[in-house]
């Protein structure tokens, strides 16, 4: 038996980690890297095999970075099964073809830029079509309910507690009369977010873990400073009547902030201003939150009853909020005067709607950008954070004027200190354990303090490594 990683390996983009036993090949995630754009590009079409020599893909979740590949690895020939929990492939329904029309979108854009340029035009990664075969492809399986991912192959999910309908996975292999037990983390989330339940703890012997490492040398912030920063920077934007545009994550980051507004209006805490949600993904992931109400955590399950008294319709609906659908919807918000907040997708503001709102309110000081998620290297959130006064977006040149502020308190990854009170019911019963989804400094600093906690076999594979057992 082999473990090859591939993606979110010594980053956080990209997931992929591939294993094979008995002479057939499994896929954990098949994410979109994002980084520089040539480089983002060319990578994200080459995969670690030949997608036609993949038997199955287990995917861990719904998020860009571990499912959105998969319409370009279905492009290349992959025809196995796509085994997911039930909310995780309802959200993908939506993610995968916003994903595919994003790709086709960006492409036309890219290329009339090219056109005027004298370039060659580029090919879109994928498009829409491509997603819904990759759709066809989906199983799905509810948490602690084993099945075969392929002969000799079980796995079974557990609640990973980072977006609706995450998972833990425990993988049990037998190959040559030989069993092995693989655990992969995917994300894990944390105790207290909102809406979701926390990670499930895992009481099982394994050979092996795959255990993200985002946030493996920091502290986040307790939740209530951060909603305090938040209510600050809302409260801030009024003052000066401009608009807060807030880059958000579709799937997860986008529901939290917009509960948390939610819970800020409903204690008078903010005044009630115009919140857009200018995301078609994210209006129908928040649809697909309501049909999972069985998945909440007890606060919210709460304050979902409370609300109905109150004669609203769950923790993602609310007077003051807006969902927008068309591209003239969100074109009209340009229009529009503050004070307002409009949070769309992506989440490091490399495509979507977002590019066009920050373009149009980059230049006023009346404006805020908040960024309330990780950047990864080489993306336009990351210079934003990095507050860089010229910003080049889709080759035009902006001065930035709009205050930037930053909010890490709403990761919905788990920290340093979550991460080790995780593993720690594993202590003595896992033998070898890959950091993945992380950055080397934080692995470093993770591997350390595991190591000092008597977990003996720690390892942070580079892109290409790969370890038999």
């Amino acid at each position: 038996m082999e473990i090859k990683f591939f993606g979110a390996a010594q980053t956080v983009t990209g997931s992929q980690h591939l294993i094979t036993i008995n002479g057939r090949k499994i896929l954990l995630d098949c994410g979109l890297f994002q980084g520089r754009r040539k480089d983002t590009y060319e990578r994200n079409r080459t995969f670690s095999t030949d997608p036609r020599d993949i038997d199955a893909v287990v995917l861990s979740h719904a998020h860009a970075d571990h499912a959105a590949n998969l319409p370009n690895l279905v492009k290349h020939g992959f025809e196995g099964p796509i085994f997911a929990t039930d909310a995780t492939e309802d959200m993908a329904e939506f993610m995968l073809r916003d994903s595919g029309r994003i790709q086709e979108g960006d492409a036309r854009w890219v290329n009339k830029k090219h056109a005027k340029k004298g370039l060659d035009p580029i090919e879109a990664l994928y498009t829409e079509q491509d997603a819904v075969e990759a759709l066809k492809l989906f199983q799905t399986l509810d948490y602690h309910k084993t099945f075969e991912v392929i002969p000799g192959v079980t796995a079974t999910f557990s609640d990973a507690g980072h977006i609706l309908g995450s998972a833990i996975t425990v993988l049990e292999l037998e190959e040559k009369g030989r069993k092995y037990r693989i655990g992969f983390s995917g994300d894990l989330g944390r105790k207290g977010k909102p809406i979701l339940r926390d990670p499930e703890l895992l009481d099982v012997e394994l050979d092996a873990l795959l255990l993200e490492s985002t946030y493996g040398n920091r502290s986040h912030n307790d939740p209530s400073a951060a909603i305090i920063k938040l209510e600050k920077t809302v409260k801030d934007v009024v003052r000066k009547g401009g608009k807060l545009i807030i880059p958000s994550f579709a799937v997860g980051r986008s529901q939290d902030i917009v509960y948390w507004l939610h819970q800020l209006m409903d204690e008078g805490r903010i005044p009630r201003i115009p919140v857009f949600v200018d995301s078609p993904l994210t209006s129908n992931i928040s649809k697909i939150f309501a049909r999972h109400e069985d998945l909440y955590d007890e606060e919210t399950k709460q304050f979902v009853g409370l609300d109905s008294h109150k004669g609203h319709h769950g923790p993602l609906r609310y007077p003051e909020l807006h969902y927008t659908a068309s591209v003239e919807e969100s074109k009209a918000i340009n229009e529009m005067s503050g004070p307002l907040v409009v949070i769309s997708a992506s989440g490091m503001v490399e495509t979507g709607r977002i590019v066009h709102h920050v373009r149009n309110t980059v230049e006023s000081p009346d404006n805020t950008i908040l960024i309330v998620s990780w950047q990864a290297p080489h993306t336009l959130g990351r210079r934003i954070v990095e507050k860089r006064d010229v910003l080049h977006i889709w080759g035009d040149t902006f001065k930035r004027r709009a205050d930037v502020q930053i909010i890490n308190g709403l990761s919905a990854h788990a920290d340093e200190k979550e991460l080790l009170e995780w593993c720690e019911p594993l202590k003595g019963r896992v033998g070898k354990i890959f950091l993945v989804h992380g950055e080397p400094k934080p692995q470093q600093n993770l591997k350390a303090r595991l190591e000092a906690n008597n977990f003996k076999e720690v390892y942070a594979p580079k892109s290409g490594d790969a370890f038999e057992f």
